[in-house]
């Protein structure tokens, strides 16, 4: 399931999990963010219960992409125990995302 995660909603969001969170930067207008969608959304399905998946509309959440330096999207901010560990900027495949994603699961 992916989350669409607000600013106001932000913090709760990413303290409360208790499993690494990945949060997809994105725009409706923007085409690789579309098509990167596809891989989130599988991401999300076949990693339900394990990682928890949110996405932030750049345009909606002008705030939140200020705060992490989004200046390109799609944008993926992967968090552990609260934290942000990696920033990656573009799309990626299925699998590369799973390989990344490795690292983090128990």
């Amino acid at each position: 399931m992916v989350t669409t995660v607000t600013t106001d909603g932000f913090a709760s969001f990413i303290s409360a999990a208790d499993m690494p969170v990945i949060i997809d930067f994105w725009a409706s207008w923007c085409g690789p963010c579309r098509s990167f969608s596809k891989v989130i959304d599988k991401i999300a399905d076949d990693f339900d219960g394990r990682i928890l998946v949110g996405k932030v509309n750049v345009d909606e959440e002008p705030k939140l992409s200020e705060k992490f330096r989004v200046m390109s999207i799609p944008t993926l901010c992967v968090f552990d125990k609260g934290e942000l560990k990696e920033t990656l900027v573009g799309s990626r495949s299925y699998d590369d995302m799973v390989n990344l994603l490795g690292m983090y699961l128990v």
